[in-house]
């Protein structure tokens, strides 16, 4: 059986980062950007006081503990996006074919993949950032849930199954995660 009891988290909110709170919408305002997510669960609630965002629920279970914690992470990823965007950096490999990748308006374009006539294009999301510079694709983003799916969606898109992975090696890989080498 579970134990229910008050529980209340606390999110201290850093110089120069602004929260506002409308409802269960959050907004963080830094001086790298914007970004706002929206929490809603029916036993959790949030509230700002003063220099912290403060989760709390009554009577909780194991259950809304675990969300509180997750809310908790993704309001400090929030914060941390505001004060210095998420970069991820991808490697252009191309053995076979030379391919070229580029990016016009918000379209993220691929042509002469493996001989392939038909170029392969993919529409960036929201609020990112990407350039092409040389081999290396960068792709940069306040909000790390975008910014990662949009790092992943250029991966996906030169990704093909049926081939040996040791010998046809061609395509655009992710080798950097914010900061961090993928192993």
């Amino acid at each position: 059986m579970e134990t229910k009891q008050d529980l209340a988290e606390t999110v201290p909110i850093p110089e120069g980062v602004e929260v506002t709170l409308e409802e269960n919408l959050l907004k963080f305002s830094g001086k790298a950007g914007n970004n706002q997510k929206m929490f809603s669960y029916p036993k959790i609630s949030l509230q700002k006081a003063e220099k912290n965002i403060i989760i709390s629920a009554k009577k909780a279970t194991n259950r809304e503990n675990k969300i509180m914690k997750s809310w908790k992470s993704h309001i400090k990823n929030c914060i941390r996006g505001v004060q210095k965007p998420f970069v991820y950096k991808l490697k252009i490999c191309s053995g076979h074919f030379p391919m070229t990748v580029s990016i016009k308006g918000d379209e993220f374009q691929v042509k002469n993949f493996f001989g392939e006539k038909i170029p392969r294009t993919l529409k960036i999301k929201g609020r990112v950032k990407a350039k092409v510079e040389g081999d290396f694709v960068t792709v940069e983003s306040v909000d790390k849930e975008l910014g990662s799916q949009v790092a992943a969606d250029i991966e996906q898109l030169t990704r093909r199954t049926g081939f040996d992975s040791r010998i046809f090696q061609d395509g655009i890989w992710i080798i950097e995660k914010d900061g961090e080498a993928v192993q």
